[in-house]
């Protein structure tokens, strides 16, 4: 009786080839999942920003010359009109550097972003320096003229001084 040495021989190619595609195929999977997390953290990143520039051009929009939603003398704060709604702004500060804060919402695709405003005016020397500072953020709700987000939110910042 004659004992066949190639036994077995199927088995191991088989095994082997399995192998070789399983790696392939999982890495593929790899970079589509990275491809996918990306291009989501694109578009966060991208409402972020917007909702900070928002915020920011809603912030210069009211502190033009001829209105006095932001004034370095005297008094009274009204509400600044930004985005379609009228928004609340609350005021700090001493008489030669003031701070005014806002927040504006439901400024993403589906609503949920928000953008936190801090205007700074500082005419301790002249001339008066106005800072600008924007933080928008992809999702978060506007709870007592401030932006209140979760902890996956992204956030991006944007500072205007003139």
């Amino acid at each position: 009786m004659k004992i066949s040495k190639k036994k077995g021989f199927v088995l191991l190619y088989t095994v082997l080839l399995s192998s070789i595609i399983l790696a392939v195929a999982l890495g593929s999977a790899k970079v589509a999942l990275k491809e996918v997390v990306f291009g989501t953290s694109a578009k966060d990143t991208n409402e972020a920003f917007f909702a900070a520039d928002t915020g920011a051009e809603c912030a210069l929009f009211n502190d033009k010359p001829d209105t006095v939603a932001f004034p370095i003398s005297g008094g009274g704060v009204s509400p600044i009109l930004c985005a379609g709604s009228s928004i609340d702004v609350v005021e700090s500060g001493s008489a030669s550097n003031k701070s005014w804060n806002f927040a504006v919402g439901n400024l993403s695709d589906g609503q949920a972003g928000c953008a936190s405003v801090t205007v700074n005016k500082d005419s301790s020397a002249p001339p008066t320096i106005t800072t600008i500072t924007s933080k928008g953020y992809n999702n978060g709700s506007v709870v007592n003229s401030v932006c209140v987000n979760p902890a996956e939110s992204v956030e991006r910042e944007l500072q205007l001084a003139y």
